[in-house]
């Protein structure tokens, strides 16, 4: 996978990290995947600027020719209408030749342009998925979307309609100002001397433009961010009347993204409005010092009348420049922010070395040893909420972990799966550290359902499947295994039946009855229960609970429920309190040590007798 090369950290736009031709620099790995396209298109540039340059030298010509002067010495051999006649069928060419080329290369930077764009999109998305789950609890999903779909396309803009036409703008310049000099050397330096204020005056605007365009991107970002957390929370928005505060915040934010564009517009205008200005004069001036060389007989009008095209023409690609200056510009701060999210280190790495003895033990155990050794962990540095749990789960055992809320139980689930690596000591699943396993393989051996499910936008096979190569008997046996068949069945399509974007044409019963398909169908060793009963009614936990009692036949679980009543049949429980380990016992004996579980159970058996 090409990625984008990482950026020194930097958050703020008024001091560039980089240069503008060192970003694009970054960006060529990607532009060599296609180089067939971009060796044509290169091709089709000298055609395309030499026809260009030779027409106002035609023209002129044409000029002296009919004015009877000094003109290309074959011209002198024939008539006027055969002269006439030949420049403009010469002309024609020159123009059919443009239009051939320029079609030509403007579809093949077209394609170029996309397939970078797509490109980028598929490295940027794969390395966002492969980010710590801390980085998404400190990144709002706003930002997220913004750098994955608009600051990608402004970056796919810079190919598609921008740099190989830069790129034919200054061989296009380049030609002309050669074809110039070899006509007359003092208007040649002449317009050549104008483009030097019009090349600081450009740099100047583009410098201020980067800054303001990346608080653009800032501020949609903002904005993108509080769309989304509104959309997402709309239930309580409504519930709590929040619209009109709610409303007063976008207003805020929408007014800085507002305020933030109208400096990227001053600064556009300000570079077109100076290159017309300076195109005039530089016509002007031609007009004038060419009118003094007519008069002293240095020059003929043709001549004159060549230089005013191409005191035209010289500019025209600068005022194409100063079109595409906008896109330019966003693409550049978008290559900056997207290296930004690109510089993300991955907080959970996949280990460098395969250990192959631990696909030996899947293969000849049927159940996992879990055990903590020593473990710390803390999401923020120095604030633990984890400390020196020291354990063993044995193959086959089924364990219960118990305590306050904040107690550190859905920390260890997280440790456990790996979404998180701990500060010190270690984890071993079959005496192997979960950190020299690859996270494929650890999430297959261990199975986890969540309190809360979240379910995809597609039919009921994607949402137990996920996307892996299962046939249908397959699902249908996990359905069947865990008494989700008949619900199933039930559907409109059954296994066809088209899942709303998260699950919402589902209760959350029947959302959480997938879940237990989900796990099921992977065959895990480890099962991992959070709370995963709590929102199905009286009747269908039975269901799943008969279901979970085929589905635990040897195999190692681990259950986090806060109703004690539906753990006092586990072999173990581990009773926590911030995030320390106090207890462990089955239920029976913690009751005698009356202590935390002990009040605990009290409490919520006084609450059920009321």
């Amino acid at each position: 996978m090409t990625v984008l090369s990482p950026l020194p950290n930097a958050k703020t736009p008024q001091s560039p990290r980089e240069s503008d031709s060192r970003l694009i620099l970054r960006l060529v790995p990607y532009v060599r995947r296609h180089p067939r396209l971009l060796l044509i298109s290169m091709g089709l540039l000298i055609p395309l600027s030499i026809a260009g340059a030779i027409q106002p030298l035609i023209i002129g010509q044409a000029v002296s020719l009919l004015r009877q002067e000094s003109t290309w010495g074959f011209l002198k051999t024939i008539s006027i209408q055969e002269g006439i006649q030949f420049l403009s069928i010469l002309l024609l060419i020159t123009i059919i030749i443009r239009v051939i080329c320029a079609s030509c290369q403007g579809y093949l930077v077209q394609k170029i342009g996309q397939q970078i764009t797509a490109d980028i999109r598929k490295d940027l998305f794969t390395h966002v998925t492969s980010l710590g789950t801390s980085f998404f609890n400190r990144t709002p999903v706003g930002k997220l979307v913004t750098r994955l779909t608009s600051d990608v396309e402004a970056l796919g803009d810079v190919f598609s309609s921008g740099a190989i036409g830069v790129l034919s703008d200054a061989i296009y310049i380049l030609a002309i100002i050669i074809t110039m000099f070899t006509l007359h050397g003092k208007l040649a330096l002449m317009l050549l001397l104008m483009l030097i204020p019009v090349t600081g005056l450009i740099i100047y605007f583009q410098t201020e433009y980067r800054k303001a365009n990346y608080q653009v991107r800032e501020e949609l970002s903002q904005l993108n961010s509080m769309l989304q957390e509104n959309v997402s929370g709309i239930n309580v928005v409504q519930l709590f009347r929040r619209e009109h505060f709610n409303g007063e915040l976008f207003r805020t934010i929408n007014q800085r993204y507002r305020q933030a564009v109208d400096k990227t517009i001053f600064h556009d205008s300000a570079v077109s409005a100076t290159l017309e200005w300076i195109s005039l004069v530089a016509i002007a001036g031609v007009l004038w010092l060419g009118g003094i060389f007519i008069l002293d007989d240095a020059i003929t009008f043709g001549t004159l009348s060549a230089f005013i095209l191409y005191s035209q023409r010289l500019f025209n690609p600068l005022r194409q420049f100063a079109d595409k200056f906008t896109m330019f510009q966003a693409g550049f701060t978008a290559i900056e922010r997207i290296s930004e999210l690109m510089n993300e280190p991955i907080d959970i790495p996949e280990p460098e070395a395969k250990i192959t003895s631990f696909s030996t033990l899947r293969e000849q155990n049927t159940t996992g040893e879990i055990r903590f050794e020593n473990v710390w962990f803390g999401y923020k540095k120095d604030e633990y909420v984890l400390k020196d749990l020291d354990f063993t789960i044995h193959p086959g055992e089924k364990v219960a972990l118990v305590g306050p809320t904040g107690a550190g139980k859905s920390s260890i689930i997280r440790l456990l799966s790996r979404l998180y690596d701990p500060t010190q000591g270690r984890i071993l699943i079959d005496g192997v550290d979960i950190r020299d396993i690859s996270k494929t393989e650890l999430r297959q051996y261990v199975g986890v359902i969540l309190q809360e499910t979240f379910l995809f936008a597609g039919d009921v096979i994607r949402n137990i499947t996920l996307g892996e190569d299962y046939c249908l008997e397959r699902v249908q046996n996990a359905a069947k295994l865990t008494n989700v068949d008949a619900f199933i069945e039930e559907l409109p399509q059954g296994y066809q039946t088209e899942v709303r974007e998260r699950g919402t044409n589902l209760s959350g019963g029947q959302r959480q009855l997938l879940a237990f398909a989900r796990v099921a169908i992977r065959n895990p060793r480890v099962l991992v229960l959070d709370e995963a009963t709590s929102s199905l009614d009286v009747k269908t936990e039975a269901l799943i609970q008969q279901a979970l009692d085929n589905l635990l036949v040897n195999r190692t679980a681990i259950i986090i429920a806060h109703r004690l009543s539906t753990i006092r049949d586990v072999d173990r429980i581990l009773v926590l309190k911030q995030g320390e380990l106090i207890e462990s016992g089955n239920h029976e004996e913690l009751l005698k040590q009356n202590g935390l579980y002990s009040s605990l159970y009290k409490l919520q058996m006084m609450g059920y007798e009321e």
